[in-house]
């Protein structure tokens, strides 16, 4: 028989136990941004994991103090730049409740059928990189980012830029639709199903990813709630929370959709959150596209610039892509809020990234990242 050769005596000595500290980032490629990973390392398990981030700061919290509240709404751009036209929504609408603004209900719609388009360009970009991650790099992200780019399309032609958008403005929208752009709409929504199903054969039974992501970065459903976990990663872990159905904002009530849920919070479940979201979105879109009625597009009493709102404080939130994005402004009467604070999903989220990465590889814990969906521009603001 033949007899397999034991390691040298020296392997067995002063380093076994020792553990290694490895620093992932700034700059390694699977941090979706300036993001570092202090990681220890028992071989190639994680033992313990400091996520490291601020290097993207930009202050942009005090600027919105010495600034008027209409001159912020372009800042908000940047929080989450894949989701502007909801960075946008979330202010514009907690602006809205301060003053006790009224939005016309044709701006209602509008500003549905945004976010649902925005939400499915963020959950494709999410699905590609999270695959990207996994080593399988080129297809699935251009299959997603081809698909983004007819989305990118249509917010260019409405807003004139396609990711920085500066598109609400409270009471409203900045514009009513140009000649055929619900059409374009249209016709993107119902060819989308098909890409979807395409996008689900190649990716979500492949055998290979479910091994990547079935039983990796589990999250149970009472972590998720104490830490105050939101969007597709807390449903994900099985916790039916969508503030679309729980604070029912702007005219989610008039719609039928289903919030999917998952049973395991691993990276599966949370990637299939994503994919089956997006085809909730499309049942949105068409019901909005059906019914959006003609009107004005903005509440032409609101004097947008110049604003100054009652003394007061209110929190204003909405289920962005990513989770729960919101914002609490106190006004003192002036131009400019006395105080200006923005809670962002994708900072909330990344709190838990040991929790989930503890037992694993290192090379799960890239996937693990990838599938919280973080954006650094709203993590460091």
């Amino acid at each position: 028989m033949l007899e397999i050769a034991k390691p040298p005596k020296a392997m067995n000595s002063k380093l076994q136990g020792e553990t290694m500290e490895v620093s992932m980032g700034p700059h390694h490629p699977s941090t979706h941004g300036v993001f570092r990973m202090n990681v220890e390392l028992d071989g190639e398990v994680v033992v313990k994991l400091k996520p490291v981030f601020g290097y993207l700061h930009r202050n942009h919290e005090k600027i919105g103090e010495s600034t008027s509240y209409l001159n912020s709404m372009p800042f908000t751009d940047r929080l989450d730049y894949f989701c502007s036209m909801t960075n946008n929504w979330a202010y514009a609408l907690t602006v809205e409740k301060l003053a006790g603004i009224e939005v016309p209900e044709r701006a209602e719609y509008l500003r549905v059928i945004l976010a649902e388009v925005t939400r499915i360009q963020n959950h494709l970009c999410l699905i590609g990189f999270m695959v990207s991650d996994m080593g399988a790099w080129g297809t699935p992200l251009m299959y997603a980012f081809r698909e983004r780019e007819k989305i990118l399309d249509l917010f260019e032609i409405l807003a004139g830029s396609r990711m920085m958008c500066n598109f609400m403005r409270f009471g409203g929208c900045r514009r009513d639709t140009p000649s055929g752009w619900l059409d374009r709409v249209r016709k993107l929504v119902d060819n989308f199903p098909r890409f979807l199903d395409e996008f689900d054969t190649l990716l979500v039974s492949n055998e290979i990813l479910i091994a990547r992501t079935q039983d990796i970065g589990k999250v149970s459903p009472e972590l998720a709630t104490n830490a105050g976990l939101t969007g597709p990663i807390l449903r994900a872990a099985g916790v039916n929370y969508d503030l679309r159905k729980v604070d029912g904002y702007g005219i989610y009530p008039q719609f039928k959709f289903r919030v999917p849920l998952g049973e395991h919070g691993d990276c599966y479940d949370r990637l299939m959150i994503r994919a089956l979201e997006m085809r909730e979105s499309i049942e949105i879109l068409k019901q909005a596209l059906s019914q959006i009625p003609e009107g004005p597009i903005i509440n032409p009493k609101v004097k947008v610039r110049g604003l100054r709102p009652p003394a007061g404080e209110v929190y204003g939130r909405i289920e962005a892509p990513k989770g729960e994005l919101g914002f609490y402004l106190i006004s003192d009467g002036t131009p400019n809020p006395y105080r200006y604070r923005v809670r962002p999903p994708s900072f909330i989220n990344l709190t838990i990234l040991e929790d989930m990465c503890l037992g694993h590889t290192v090379a799960d814990a890239v996937v693990i990242l990838g599938s919280v969906d973080i954006v650094l521009g709203e993590v460091d603001r």
